[in-house]
């Protein structure tokens, strides 16, 4: 399991300058089959790591995506040729499931940007990197959260500064740990 772990968070680790540049557009109907194959990827990388519960049930769905797709939320991530490495929500603006937190509080109550299903196809180092970063370029407070099993995820938010914040829980009842990252750009690190 631990060698699993460690093939995961290679495909998400990053600060590699000699890594081919990554950019991130919005997602297409066209994208649609390559996108549901990372989704796929993402959960059998997730069930070799330990991760049994999140992603279950076909979730995220062709539906959804679609949904998503058309509402301008769904992102892909490219590589050099242009091709779909990796896929992530982006939305900004209330999140239903973050009104309620248990457990802890919010770092604030300001307008933010959310994160939500960020998978790799993996074959591409720094995908996590700059998804993150793009978001963090368009809100300077952006929230996220994940299942307790998702061990890459957790180190992959805590590296890129997300505090924990406390328990949320999404619309099945399942709960999850909820971050968040308040960065103004004046404060930001120069790259």
């Amino acid at each position: 399991m631990r060698k699993f772990f460690i093939r995961f968070w290679r495909l998400f680790q990053s600060g590699n300058s000699s890594l081919p540049s990554l950019g991130v557009r919005p997602a297409t109907v066209d994208d649609l089959p390559v996108v549901m194959s990372i989704f796929d990827h993402a959960r059998s990388l997730m069930r070799a790591c330990g991760n049994f519960t999140q992603w279950t049930d076909g979730y995220p769905s062709e539906s959804l995506i679609r949904e998503e797709i058309g509402l301008g939320r769904s992102f892909v991530c490219t590589n050099e040729a242009g091709e779909p490495v990796g896929v992530f929500s982006f939305i900004l603006g209330e999140d239903p499931t973050y009104l309620v937190i248990e457990d802890g509080h919010w770092l604030n109550d300001l307008p933010y940007g959310v994160i939500h299903r960020m998978a790799t196809a993996g074959k591409q180092h720094g995908v996590a990197d700059a998804c993150l970063r793009w978001c963090a370029s368009r809100c300077d407070n952006l929230r996220v959260d994940t299942h307790r099993d998702n061990a890459a995820m957790l180190h992959i938010l805590e590296k890129h500064g997300f505090r924990r914040c406390g328990i949320i829980y999404v619309r099945d009842g399942m709960p999850r740990i909820a971050f968040q990252r308040y960065m103004p750009s004046a404060l930001r690190p120069v790259r």
